[in-house]
């Protein structure tokens, strides 16, 4: 059976229509949403998130770099552990752009997926 989700950020299609997407990008969308939500953000629920982008400001150093995998980790976990099985997080800096890969596995298929998610630091 095929599933159709909404697409994010919410757009529209050629149609006029709320555009629309499968469920592997629904999942790499729902992973962008905690990577990029604060905590406090969001009315409903305010511990949804990561605060990775807060993260961004502190000394660079390995121990640090650590810590805000682990964080992120337990973060991707805790919000999408029915969808996906985490196996690792790494977090970089390059100039302006804030870089996570993400790798996990998907818990329906098995599928293993490496996804990379990019933001520049000055905002969205």
């Amino acid at each position: 059976m095929l599933y159709q989700y909404l697409d994010f950020p919410i757009h529209l299609d050629s149609r006029g229509s709320f555009a629309l997407t499968d469920e592997d990008d629904h999942i790499k969308d729902l992973i962008y949403q905690i990577l990029f939500t604060s905590p406090g953000e969001r009315v409903n629920r305010p511990d949804f998130g990561c605060g990775l982008l807060q993260m961004v400001f502190m000394q660079n150093s390995d121990v640090i770099a650590s810590a805000v995998s682990f964080m992120v980790q337990g973060a991707l976990s805790r919000w999408l552990s029915d969808l996906i099985s985490v196996r690792w997080v790494k977090i970089e800096c390059q100039e302006e752009l804030l870089i996570v890969d993400v790798s996990y596995t998907r818990r329906d298929s098995g599928q293993t997926r490496d996804e990379r998610f990019d933001m520049p630091l000055g905002g969205r």
